[in-house]
């Protein structure tokens, strides 16, 4: 059976907000550890460590060119899907639908209508510090992380004040729900049990979606046995139990159907398994690859350099986007609202749905 290996970095659970750790994603791949093993020992053939870490190689700038060909060679010959996402953006939108969108639902408009929730969600992100005061921002995201985790009356009424301390008559689109009305919907949504703000949910959603479409028939995944990676696997097994028939279109390009061709995920050692060892090397370099382009960063591999080596369908980012057009385009006619609805539903004690 074909078997997809993967890994992860940047998980922080409900934290959104480390300025350490803007990026999170996790890297799938659909090789044998025979044929990882030759790859590794063929670009790297005097390595001492029994495991190839990526952020190890990376430090040394005499290893870059060398991890730049094994990425090449892994992204011409095998199976393989990265998804990146922005944390902070994340949480933005994840403001925009709880904090946001239930007071337009109450007026009967579509929210996600093409795409509207990111449109908000992108503008929020790059021109929110600006429009709203860079400090009041900030502690009002920090208010809502707080909230839907502690989901307690403090915790709102705290939320609520911080978006009244914004400048939020400039965008009153986005926080007049809250600042303005206090609404009563919004803050239901918010306290809702089981919902937060881990992105794990979202990591995987992307991830299964291409996996689904790669492989040829029933396939399995195996991954790391560390602590972030096993609420994922805790995901997955509940993707794979849910034998409902349905399929929900989420863009232009992807949809998730049930029941899944994915049959089985199972936990090993990084140390015995080459493949999920190329898994690391694929996350860590677009990882990098992003920090360094948003100055989090200022070596290791040259972004210019390794990002044309991914087919389009081999990376998948949520970053935030102010080409409104484009994603309306993107996002026409899907069921986001559905998406969601569903995915809080079914799997809501599992993790964030998006």
């Amino acid at each position: 059976m074909e078997c997809f290996r993967i890994d992860e970095s940047g998980y922080a659970g409900f934290d959104l907000l480390n300025p350490q750790q803007r990026l999170q994603g996790a890297a799938a791949i659909a090789i044998s550890d025979d044929d990882a093993a030759r790859l590794i020992e063929e670009h790297f053939p005097r390595r001492q460590a029994i495991e190839l870490k990526y952020r190890a190689l990376s430090r040394r700038p005499s290893s870059r060119p060398h991890l730049l060909a094994l990425l090449r060679d892994v992204l011409q010959s095998y199976k393989c899907v990265t998804h990146v996402l922005d944390k902070r953006f994340m949480l933005t939108l994840m403001f925009c639908d709880y904090a946001v969108e239930p007071w337009y639902y109450e007026r009967g408009v579509n929210f996600y209508a093409d795409g509207q929730n990111y449109a908000m969600g992108s503008l929020l992100s790059v021109v929110g510090p600006t429009l709203l005061g860079a400090e009041p921002f900030e502690a009002m995201l920090a208010a809502f992380q707080s909230a839907m985790k502690e989901k307690t009356p403090e915790s709102l009424r705290t939320l609520v004040a911080a978006a009244r301390r914004t400048k939020w008559q400039a965008f009153p689109e986005a926080i007049g729900p809250l600042a303005r009305d206090a609404c009563p919907q919004c803050l239901r949504a918010i306290a809702t049990p089981g919902i937060s703000t881990d992105i794990a949910m979202v990591v995987m959603q992307a991830l299964i979606s291409r996996m689904e479409v790669m492989a040829d028939g029933p396939y399995r995944v195996e991954h790391d046995e560390s602590k972030n990676l096993a609420t994922y696997h805790d995901l997955i097994q509940a993707f794979i139990d849910h034998t409902d028939e349905i399929e929900l279109r989420q863009t232009a390009i992807a949809s998730f159907k049930f029941p899944l061709k994915l049959t089985e995920v199972a936990q090993v050692n990084s140390k015995t398994s080459p493949a999920i060892q190329l898994a690391d090397v694929l996350i860590g370099a677009v990882i990098e690859a992003g920090n360094i382009m948003t100055g989090q960063r200022t070596e290791g591999l040259d972004p210019d350099a390794l990002l044309p080596l991914f087919k389009d369908d081999q990376l998948i980012h949520m970053l935030p986007d102010l080409d409104f057009e484009a994603q309306k385009q993107f996002r026409r006619g899907t069921q986001a609202s559905e998406v969601i609805d569903y995915f809080a539903a079914n799997f809501a004690s599992k993790g964030r749905v998006s």
